[in-house]
């Protein structure tokens, strides 16, 4: 599993980022993924993800955003992020490939918001906080729809940010598929009495996004998912 692994910095106008790449021999897509404002690139989804799709022709980007790479606790404002993830999008198409824009909690809006502008072929949301804990009234299910490209949601079925059944329910209007994690919180943590086991849960979120990916090339830009 896995594919070559090798570090760039890029200067942006947020300050430096750096992504981590886990190259494919015949990639034919890039998946830039963003960390979330509480941790960064080692989260569990995230590494999972870069060790499995490389052998499906998918290279992964990991995203390191200027304030993690400075060494900083706490994330800047979203408008910041923003600037960071279009600084480092040049890099990320340098290739000429197609790019889905995708990341992690903070990391999944950022890729929502900014799709559209940068021109990602599709975006990868994995727990996306749908609206702050025990605050349903404060959603921000316009940055998910509003994203304008293909997009799969990969949700744990305990994420207090939001649990899948507070999603839309796919109409034929809707441009997202959603993944559940079954027992998962935000980090798709698993608790010991669950009847699923944390590998198994990671499983289904590298087999998910696989599948996924494996349907995107030649996909339109535009049209229902489910």
């Amino acid at each position: 599993m896995g594919g070559v692994t090798d570090t760039q910095l890029v200067e942006t106008p947020a300050g430096d980022a750096r992504i981590t790449w886990h190259r494919a021999a015949k990639e034919r897509l890039v998946l830039a993924l963003g960390h979330g404002a509480g941790g960064g690139i080692e989260a569990r989804d995230l590494q999972a993800i870069a060790a499995a799709l490389p052998t499906h022709r998918v290279t992964v980007a990991l995203v390191e955003q200027p304030w993690r790479v400075a060494g900083k606790k706490v994330a800047p404002e979203p408008k910041t992020l923003d600037v960071g993830w279009r600084g480092v999008w040049p890099a990320l198409a340098e290739a000429g490939l197609p790019v889905v824009a995708g990341g992690r909690s903070a990391g999944a809006r950022v890729a929502c918001r900014t799709a559209a502008e940068l021109g990602a072929h599709a975006v990868l949301a994995l727990s996306f906080p749908l609206h702050p804990p025990g605050r349903p009234e404060k959603s921000r299910a316009d940055e998910l729809l509003g994203a304008g490209v293909p997009t799969l949601v990969v949700q744990g079925g305990n994420d207090p940010f939001g649990r899948p059944e507070e999603f839309s329910d796919g109409n034929p209007d809707s441009n997202y598929a959603l993944i559940e994690v079954p027992f998962g919180d935000h980090g798709f943590a698993i608790p010991k009495r669950a009847s699923l086991g944390q590998e198994d849960a990671l499983g289904i979120i590298t087999e998910g996004v696989v599948r996924w990916a494996a349907g995107l090339q030649g996909m339109p830009r535009t049209g229902p998912l489910l």
